[in-house]
């Protein structure tokens, strides 16, 4: 098909032959390829997605008597903004709030002929939001428990079909099937979505986690992980089981038995009564320590499921920073840590030249005496302690970290005192109980930068 347009030019029309075909034909390129862009940057950098949808409704006043799915029509506007509050904190993939949104959970709400009109108002939400700055995936989640009869396979296929067909021609970046609990339906899921669309698909499970005695019962994470790999999903991963410990139990076995990109989205723990109120627990600290984790591990999509919020992803966000997934699975499998101790001779830096404390350790018997930092804010006592301590020849004072197990002046405040008001060497000490990895960097750069370069860990 073609069409001409004139324009002028200097007095002169000129007629431009445009092909509409070829411009139809490269806008579907530019489709496949943002089809392909998703996988691309899971593999080379890892993506954080969203949390949960539901607690979010809950928490801004919809019960759970509503239809949550029917909200991307009757309040599309709830909807958007947590959308747009889990992009502000950091989230790269929104899922869309479709997580029931299919024939026979509908039907309980009356709603059974609104499948094809929920789905694509929810993809057309999170696509509006998301624009170029985030990818969008069709949140899809298992049946049975809606089904007030046994179905056959190819009745839950049809169902899966339609709902994933709606989401596809919204043009979603990907398929997320969720919280499956057993392998069945999660193939027929998967064969639903591969027969409607050809977006990637991210097959998750819910796994029963016990403790380090029981493991898991029930669904395996190896047996899941090899299963689905060999139907061919694009990701594989865990989703809500019992909050992140269990999580990363499952995902750790996981990266022993395949070699697909993995995801990991956790929910928050068991919920609490609370007032009246069902409340998760877990904070978005220990969140984001085990989101760490799970890249450490080089599981390469991480998000949260029930009872996680923007917070939660806002504070994972600042943890993954520094870590990307990319090259760490085959030697994160393992589980251990290998501290590479290698250094060129020509790089050491010899003892004496770390400091004057470093040198005296050439001599035959270095003497260091122990000062305590005061209870309070002032340090005089201790500041002429050092002096005398020096005047008799001791060449150096360890200040103790919090001795006693008492709230005292910090010893690097202290040790930078008496080293600036008596010059004698200070060796501080450092106890790493009390402090998270960020916390120790932090404290060691600040340490080198006031020119306390003995620390005793």
């Amino acid at each position: 098909m073609h069409f001409v347009l004139l324009s002028q030019e200097g007095g002169d029309l000129n007629f431009i032959d445009i092909k509409l075909d070829s411009c139809l034909r490269r806008n579907d390129n530019k489709e496949k390829q943002m089809k392909k862009d998703f996988l691309t940057t899971l593999a080379e950098e890892g993506i954080l997605a969203d949390g949960a949808i539901g607690t979010e409704i809950y928490k801004r006043g919809i019960f759970i008597n509503r239809c949550y799915d029917e909200l991307n029509i009757t309040n599309p506007q709830l909807v958007k903004d947590i959308h747009a509050d889990y992009l502000k904190a950091g989230a790269g993939f929104l899922t869309t709030n479709t997580f029931t949104a299919n024939r026979l959970a509908l039907a309980s709400f009356c709603l059974e002929e609104s499948v094809a009109k929920i789905n694509k108002a929810g993809a057309t939400l999170a696509k509006e939001v998301a624009g170029d700055n985030a990818f969008v995936g069709g949140s899809v989640g298992p049946i049975k428990w809606a089904a007030k009869s046994e179905l056959s396979a190819n009745e839950l296929k049809k169902v899966f079909e339609e709902q994933i067909k709606a989401l596809a021609e919204a043009k979603v970046d990907a398929i997320i099937l969720e919280t499956f609990l057993n392998l069945e339906e999660l193939h027929i899921a998967y064969l639903a979505a591969r027969n409607v669309c050809k977006l990637p698909v991210i097959a998750q499970v819910s796994l029963k986690y016990t403790g380090e005695e029981e493991g898991f019962v029930g669904l395996q994470p190896a047996e899941a992980a090899r299963t689905i790999d060999s139907w061919g999903a694009d990701v594989i991963g865990v989703n809500c089981s019992d909050g992140p410990l269990g999580v990363f139990e499952a995902v750790k076995i996981m990266a022993k038995a395949t070699n697909k990109p993995l995801s990991a989205m956790p929910n928050a723990g068991m919920p609490k009564m609370v007032q009246g109120r069902l409340l998760y627990l877990a904070s978005p600290e220990y969140f984001a320590e085990y989101a760490r984790r799970y890249a450490q591990l080089g599981v390469a999509l991480i998000g949260g499921c029930c009872g996680t919020e923007p917070q939660h992803i806002r504070e994972m966000k600042r943890y993954l920073k520094a870590i990307k997934p990319t090259g760490l699975r085959s030697d994160a499998a393992e589980t251990k840590i290998t501290i590479h101790s290698e250094i060129s001779d020509s790089n050491k830096i010899p003892p004496s030249e770390k400091s004057a404390f470093g040198a005296s350790l050439s001599k035959d018997f270095p003497i260091s005496v122990e000062v305590d930092p005061p209870l309070g804010i002032n340090p005089q006592k201790a500041i002429e302690g050092a002096k005398l301590l020096k005047d008799l020849g001791v060449d150096a004072v360890n200040i103790a970290d919090g001795p006693r197990a008492m709230a005292r002046m910090s010893p690097m405040a202290l040790a930078s005192l008496i080293k600036d008001q008596v010059g004698i060497e200070t060796i501080v000490h450092y106890c790493c109980r009390d402090r998270n990895l960020l916390g120790m960097q932090m404290d060691l750069i600040g340490a080198a930068a006031l020119g306390l370069n003995n620390v005793l860990l």
